[in-house]
């Protein structure tokens, strides 16, 4: 058996000439520590990405779930992030129905590791648009973006 640090070191091993774009994921002023990358892979059914993220502030004792989106904005700059907009919504679709809304992160101790499939975008459309982390979990419901609370951390997705 092996552990899940060498179970993710080796998948990203093994993806890491594959990735077509990325974000290296910094945390706001008020959370310093937060950082990881986002690879996203082009496939032929679709995109996939994949989070990788660290120093996730503690929640509750149950453990924290933060909300998970590609932002409309192209930089991270503003207060708070401002500058990343509103979620990537190419069609003006509802909530959760954005191309830009991912499934939340669940962190283990302050670490998030998650992998998901999508075709609700390809990697060109969102090459210098932003992936955001949020300090709640997206309530999936709340018009016009799942009441996920406030941007801390951002991360600005470049080709590779």
């Amino acid at each position: 058996m092996v552990s899940f640090q060498e179970f993710k070191r080796d998948v990203l091993d093994e993806l890491e000439d594959a990735a077509s774009a990325m974000a290296t994921l910094k945390g706001a002023a008020i959370y310093p520590d937060i950082s990881g990358v986002i690879r996203i892979f082009e496939t032929t059914e679709g995109v996939i990405v994949v989070a990788d993220v660290k120093g996730l502030p503690a929640q509750a004792e149950c453990g924290g779930v933060f909300g998970f989106h590609i932002h409309e904005g192209m930089g991270c700059g503003g207060d708070m992030f401002a500058e990343t907009l509103g979620h990537y919504n190419p069609a003006n679709c509802l909530h959760p129905y954005h191309a830009g809304d991912l499934p939340p992160l669940f962190s283990n101790r302050g670490e998030a590791w998650m992998a998901v499939w999508t075709d609700r975008f390809t990697v060109q459309e969102v090459i210098g648009r932003t992936v955001v982390i949020h300090l709640q979990p997206d309530d999936f419901m709340t018009q016009p973006s799942g009441n996920s609370g406030m941007k801390i951390a951002c991360g600005v997705i470049r080709r590779v």
